[in-house]
C-alpha cells in the first residue's frame, strides 16, 4: 500500500448527480481541509455548494478543453462518477456509448497525459452481467459479461476492459475500481426504487431475484478512504447479505405477482412496441439472474467494512419513503 497522501487536487465527474453531490459534501468537511475539489458536469442551475475549496466547471468529459483543465488545476486524483444509467434505444444508446465508453477513454488519456496519479471509477455489479450461470456470490476475479442488450451493463464491461489495457500500458496511473451493488439511501429515487414502490411488483416465476444493497454513505466513505490512502485495485462494494424480491415486497407492504418468463417477455415486448414502456423483453433477465456480490476482498484487502448490511440499507430506504413518499435524487 502506498503512503497516504494528505494534500490533493481532486476532480469529480458527474458532480451534479446524486452520488456526486454526496461525495463533494463529504470532501468539503473540515477533516479534509487539504483537499481542493473541482466538480465537472454538463448540468446547469445545480444546487452544489459554494465553498472556498470547491469550484464547479460546466464541461463535457469529451471536451478537447479537458487536458487544459486537468493541467491548469494540477489535478492529481480523478473520481469518475459520470454515467448514463438508462439511455433507452437507438440514438440515445449511441449517445450513452459515446459518453460512457469513449468519454471515459478520453478522460483516462487526458489523465495520463497530464500526470494524474490516481483514477477512481464507480463501475457496477452489472458489469458481471445477468446470466443463469453466474457464480453465487460473484468475486472480483470472475469474468465480466455485461449483456449487450443492457446498455448500462455492457458499457460498464467495455469501460473496465479498456481500463485493463491502460493498467498494462500506464501502471503509473493508479486505478481504483469499485463495483457497487444497488445503491440505496434516504434520498435515492431511480428506476429500481420505482420497481419496489409499485403496489403490485412483477416477478419471474421460479426466480428468487436477490438484491444486494450498499448504503450511499458507505460508497462515499469507501471512495474517500481510497483517496486518503492513495489505493488501487478492484473491489465489489456491497453490504452483507441480500434480500429477495419477495422479502422486499413484504417489507414494502406490496403484492408480488410472479409470471412465467415467456409471458413477461411477451407483455414487455408488446408494451415496448406500443411505446408504453421504455423496457423490453430483456428486463426478464434483469429480474431472473441478479448478480450477487461478495464483499470479502473489500473487507480483508481494502480494509473497509460497510456500516450497514443489505437489509439495514433497505430498511433505511423504506423508512425514509414512509416519511417522504416522493423521494429525491437520481
Amino acid at each position: 500500500m502506498a503512503e497516504p497522501v494528505t494534500k490533493r487536487s481532486i476532480l469529480v465527474t458527474g458532480a451534479a448527480g446524486y452520488l456526486g453531490r454526496e461525495l463533494i459534501a463529504a470532501l468539503l468537511k473540515p477533516e479534509h481541509a487539504a483537499f481542493e475539489i473541482t466538480g465537472l458536469d454538463i448540468a446547469t442551475g445545480t444546487d452544489l455548494p459554494k465553498a472556498p475549496r470547491f469550484e464547479y466547471v460546466r464541461m463535457d468529459i469529451r471536451s478537447p478543453e479537458l487536458p487544459g483543465l486537468l493541467a491548469g488545476r494540477t489535478i492529481d486524483t480523478v473520481v469518475h462518477l459520470a454515467s448514463i444509467v438508462n439511455p433507452g434505444a437507438g440514438a440515445k444508446r449511441q449517445l450513452a456509448f459515446d459518453v460512457d465508453v469513449r468519454g471515459t477513454e478520453h478522460l483516462v488519456r487526458c489523465a495520463v497525459e497530464t500526470g494524474v496519479r490516481q483514477f477512481i471509477l464507480t463501475s457496477s455489479g452489472a458489469a458481471y452481467g445477468y446470466h443463469a450461470d453466474n457464480a453465487i456470490p460473484l468475486h472480483e476475479d470472475d469474468a465480466l459479461r455485461g449483456n449487450t442488450e443492457f446498455a448500462y451493463a455492457h458499457h460498464k464491461r467495455l469501460v473496465e476492459e479498456m481500463l485493463a489495457g491502460f493498467r498494462a500500458r500506464h501502471p503509473e496511473l493508479r486505478q481504483l475500481i469499485f463495483r457497487p451493488g444497488t445503491i440505496l439511501g434516504e434520498h435515492v429515487h431511480n428506476q429500481i426504487t420505482a420497481l419496489f414502490e409499485k403496489k403490485t411488483i412483477p416477478g419471474v416465476r421460479g426466480a428468487e431475484t436477490p438484491f444486494v444493497f450498499i448504503w450511499d454513505r458507505d460508497v462515499v466513505r469507501a471512495i474517500i478512504q481510497g483517496i486518503v490512502e492513495d489505493r488501487e485495485g478492484i473491489f465489489n462494494l456491497a453490504g452483507d447479505g441480500s434480500l429477495t424480491l419477495a422479502e422486499i415486497a413484504e417489507r414494502m407492504g406490496h403484492t408480488l405477482r410472479r409470471y412465467p418468463a415467456w409471458l413477461l417477455k411477451l407483455v414487455l415486448g408488446l408494451l415496448h412496441f406500443l411505446r408504453l414502456t421504455p423496457y423490453g423483453p430483456e428486463q426478464v433477465r434483469f429480474l431472473r439472474y441478479r448478480p450477487v456480490l461478495a464483499n470479502d476482498r473489500l473487507k480483508s484487502q481494502f480494509g473497509y467494512v460497510p456500516e450497514l448490511t443489505s437489509e439495514q440499507t433497505f430498511e433505511l430506504y423504506r423508512t425514509s419513503r414512509i416519511q417522504n413518499p416522493k423521494g429525491s435524487g437520481t
